[in-house]
């Protein structure tokens, strides 16, 4: 059996849409079309997201952009056997475009929707890569305000290792950018400035990083990071390559040795990174050499697909129905979560 599956993304900044085939007998559903909208220039202006504005462009962008893809697959809407949406955790209100655009389709077209879990899209969104992961693995989702090490059995099967008790890895990211002045999106400037500094300029924490557990904690680098650009003082503008080489250093250093320690912990043999910051370049780099001594398998989403996006909705929709882990339903009224924690999915356990 054939399903053609339309996903939603609207969770934050980003109106995505894709459409993907799952076929009975291939191990991984196919991406026939993809397309994104990112609100980046227009919350510029703001230093950050402004939920009202976003919620807005997604209502102007969700259609035009289901058109679109549907084009490139050559496929009409009264194909699309299931249409899945992302449910939460995200903003309220961009949630909400989602889900009911979702839903109103479902029901003009008399097919079942299916609400997806927005990092769990994230989590499986390495088997679009050229290079799938396999059950089981240790899974890094380092994707804005979420930090977490899971390991991963199978879809829905997923236990909590460790996490974020404060800022996450993409909000120690964003927030010192702003503190050395880089702009919104900070991530990706401060990551481009630190390609100019040197790494061990400055000695900055790495919080919890001899915890004894697989919890993250960002907050005190960032309190370090305006510490220091506080004491550098006129000097910053010269410094400001090298402070967020060494900044960027720090996270990485800590994201790359929990990672390494869950592995050890589980005994897996194979590392999922997925999320926004699973782009940077010095993680990967750093990933792939610690995963390389130790021979184990790192994979990675295509670079394209790291950012939020619609083929992760869709591909997560197309491996739970697989899975038998979730069925669609013809019931078109909806809620949204904008908070839901991935492993309240299953009420697996804390490890």
């Amino acid at each position: 059996m054939s399903l053609l599956i339309l996903g939603i993304e609207s969770s934050c900044d980003e109106t995505g849409v894709a459409l993907v085939r799952s076929s009975t007998g291939a191990a991984v559903p196919a991406l026939l079309a993809h397309a994104l909208h990112s609100q980046i220039e227009m919350h510029q202006a703001y230093g950050g997201v402004v939920p009202e504005l976003a919620s807005r462009d997604h209502i102007r962008r969700v259609l035009p952009l289901t058109a679109q893809v549907l084009a490139e697959a050559g496929q009409t809407l009264a194909a699309v056997d299931v249409v899945a949406y992302t449910r939460g955790p995200g903003l309220a209100g961009a949630l909400l475009v989602g889900a009911g655009v979702a839903c109103a389709l479902g029901a003009a077209l008399g097919k079942p929707v299916l609400g997806v879990h927005h990092l769990e899209g994230h989590l499986l969104s390495p088997f679009l890569s050229a290079d799938p992961p396999e059950f089981p693995f240790v899974a890094l989702l380092v994707s804005g305000g979420h930090t977490q090490l899971m390991r991963v059995d199978g879809v829905g099967q997923y236990q909590l290792l460790g996490e974020t008790i404060d800022d996450a890895a993409g909000e120690a990211f964003d927030k010192s950018a702003k503190l050395l002045g880089l702009g919104y999106p900070g991530g990706p400037a401060l990551s481009r400035l630190a390609e100019q500094g040197q790494p061990d300029a400055f000695k900055l924490p790495r919080p919890l990083l001899h915890s004894g557990n697989l919890d993250f904690s960002f907050a005190g680098l960032k309190t370090a990071v305006l510490t220091q650009a506080k004491k550098l003082g006129q000097d910053l503008a010269a410094r400001k390559a090298d402070l967020a080489a060494s900044t960027q250093a720090a996270i990485v250093d800590v994201l790359v040795k929990k990672s390494i320690m869950a592995l050890k912990e589980t005994g897996l043999r194979r590392l999922v990174v997925a999320g926004g910051v699973g782009a940077n370049a010095l993680l990967r780099q750093q990933l792939n050499a610690a995963c390389a001594r130790l021979q184990v398998r790192v994979h990675y989403p295509e670079l394209h697909l790291c950012t939020d996006n619609g083929a992760m909705i869709a591909l997560a929709a197309a491996m739970r129905l697989q899975s038998g882990q979730q069925q669609a339903t013809t019931t078109y009224a909806f809620d949204v979560m904008p908070r839901w924690p991935l492993d309240a999915i299953t009420g697996s356990p804390r490890g």
